[in-house]
């Protein structure tokens, strides 16, 4: 990602594509999407508008369609020891917890 005055360049070394964010709060959503839980809370804090959600909406999805941006998951991985807390014991669960923005879901072995 290349800022520039009227947003930003982006190039998938991958795919070679070329791809143009138009304006600075557009660049300043895909810079923060790391950093928030859900592409609505990025957007809420570079300022957008609840208007102008759609449209950001549809320049997300057209990033993703492109590989440029991917959603973000997260693998929680089941504690080796049990943790204790208060005399009671945490539910154990074989396997991985993976979590993404829309479910928490156990994934099949």
């Amino acid at each position: 990602m290349r800022p520039e005055p009227f947003g930003a360049l982006l190039y998938h070394f991958g795919t070679r594509r070329l791809s143009f964010l138009k304006n600075q709060r557009v660049l300043a959503v895909v810079q923060s999407l790391a950093d928030h839980p859900s592409a609505r809370a990025a957007c809420a804090a570079a300022g957008v508008p609840e208007a102008e959600l759609p449209g950001y909406a549809r320049a997300l999805a057209a990033l993703a369609d492109s590989s440029m941006i991917s959603e973000r998951t997260v693998v929680l991985r089941a504690p080796e020891k049990p943790l204790r807390r208060r005399g009671t014991l945490p539910p154990r669960r074989a396997g991985s917890l993976t979590c993404s923005s829309w479910a928490w879901t156990l994934p099949s072995a």
